[in-house]
């Protein structure tokens, strides 16, 4: 084969990272437009800015519940198909956002535009099936996947400030818009820039599976729910928590038996998968789940509560702003670092940073200086990762269930961190709310639980991913 004709795939493979590039710019503007806005949305709506927790709780459980069928999905119809279904779901719930009336309205859009989730994994998908035949795939899909998640980081920065620069300038609808158009732009995009791929995967749809989890996962979500309302005491909220976790056993069941399951538990019990599953799970407890306590402590005044940064609102976009570039440069130094270590020393590497980056809290809280240096630390951890572990799990994944691993690392992960949402919310209400922080402060305490469960979360994850094959990650074994 000539050089010339070597060249022609990854030049393809090349265009179509540059297409799904706007896709994660997209996802990125999704999830840094609205922040800064909360607020101001809670205003439009006439609601108590208490009630915008609901937000994150119904897109949590729509996120956990969309994934697997999704990605199921595209391994059998194909992955840009089911790409377009997703952003046309997303496009509509963006839509929704725009001229929704009421709260009631508005929380139906919100869980409707988290279809988005599953973007990145299918992303990935394609670009592994994509590059098969380079003799680089492993290769060639993690340095995809930093380029991807860098995107997506730097987008969000992008939707922060553009969001945070026009809520005065303009009226909510028009505000509430933007994201809408550029979601649906990317729909034309992704019609027009990706090609159409054959589905892989044989045999039907696993209803019964699908019916299973859906029940698993939403008693799940549920009594997750009810905790964060009724509070930790609440019976019922136990009981749907005991009830999801009874259900996962006849559902394992079933879906080993199954020729072509919706979810495959046999495939995720395999050396090459259940650590990368198992560290999206402990990496979702901080990457989602530790966001809210780190904004109410950085907001809380230390002359009042004997500790927190007093900082306004500006600094915590300040402080999100750093952790999200730091999470761009973990992502995109993710190719040397697996160079350097391997893929899966730069894994592990990741892990550790996150879990250092957490413990660095629980002496360094005291100003805005410690905190930036925290933040940065975990960020390039977290950035590794969020690039790594879906590309892990391609590699380590039969060619028809390639689209379903990646997207379990995402349903994992968003698991993950609606769970660490509903702990830490009891962490941190022992004598004040987590909803609103101007009801009451939550003792130091309760913070110093927060940073040490996300630290030991890290580092139970560096442990599990030692336990990876090396090729598992698609690096040549030698040893």
């Amino acid at each position: 084969m000539s050089t010339r004709e070597a060249l022609r795939p990854v030049q393809g493979i090349a265009a179509i990272v540059g297409f799904l590039v706007c896709v994660e710019l997209a996802s990125g503007v999704l999830q840094g437009y609205y922040t800064p806005v909360y607020s101001d949305i809670a205003d439009h709506l006439s609601i108590a800015d208490a009630d915008v927790n609901w937000f994150e709780a119904a897109q949590l459980v729509v996120s956990a519940l969309v994934v697997p069928p999704l990605a199921r999905l595209g391994d059998l119809v194909g992955h840009k198909k089911v790409l377009l279904l997703s952003t046309a779901v997303t496009a509509v719930g963006s839509w929704v956002l725009a001229v929704a009336p009421s709260f009631t309205t508005f929380l139906i859009g919100w869980a409707v535009q988290g279809a988005y989730v599953v973007w990145l994994p299918l992303e990935i998908a394609i670009i592994h099936r994509r590059t098969a035949g380079t003799g680089r795939q492993a290769l060639l899909t993690r340095r995809a996947a930093a380029i991807l998640v860098g995107a997506l980081e730097l987008a969000v920065i992008i939707g922060a400030l553009t969001s945070g620069a026009l809520v005065e300038a303009t009226s909510m609808g028009v505000l509430l818009a933007l994201p809408a158009v550029v979601v649906t732009v990317v729909l034309v995009v992704i019609w027009f820039g990706i090609e159409d791929d054959a589905g892989q995967a044989t045999g039907g749809y696993d209803w019964g599976g699908l019916a299973l989890v859906t029940a698993a996962i939403g008693l799940v979500m549920g009594g997750l729910i009810c905790i964060r309302v009724q509070g930790p005491d609440s019976v019922l909220a136990w009981l749907l928590v005991l009830a999801g976790l009874v259900a996962l056993v006849p559902f394992a069941r079933y879906e080993a038996a199954q020729s072509e399951p919706m979810v495959d538990v046999r495939l995720l019990a395999t050396p090459g998968q259940w650590p990368v599953q198992l560290t999206a799970f402990l990496f979702g407890m901080s990457v989602l789940g530790a966001q809210i306590p780190l904004s109410t402590f950085a907001r809380t005044d230390p002359d009042t509560a004997g500790y927190g940064l007093g900082a306004d609102a500006s600094f915590v976009s300040t402080l999100i702003g750093v952790y999200v570039v730091f999470l761009a440069i973990g992502a995109f130094t993710l190719p040397l670092t697996s160079r350097a270590l391997g893929p899966r020393g730069a894994l592990v590497l990741g892990a550790l940073l996150v879990a250092l980056g957490y413990a660095l809290w629980l002496p360094l809280h005291d100003s805005t200086g410690q905190a930036l240096l925290n933040m940065a630390v975990a960020g390039v951890g977290s950035g590794a990762l969020v690039a790594a572990l879906p590309a892990t799990a391609a590699a380590a994944a039969p060619p028809d269930r390639t689209g379903f691993a990646t997207g379990m690392t995402n349903a994992t992960k968003t698991v993950g961190g609606a769970i660490a949402s509903s702990v830490f919310a009891i962490c941190l209400a022992s004598t004040g709310s987590i909803d609103d922080p101007t009801e009451g402060h939550a003792p130091l305490s309760g913070y110093l639980a927060v940073w040490a469960i996300c630290a030991v979360a890290g580092l139970l994850a560096a442990l599990a991913l030692l336990l990876l094959p090396r090729r598992a990650t698609g690096q040549p074994v030698t040893s």
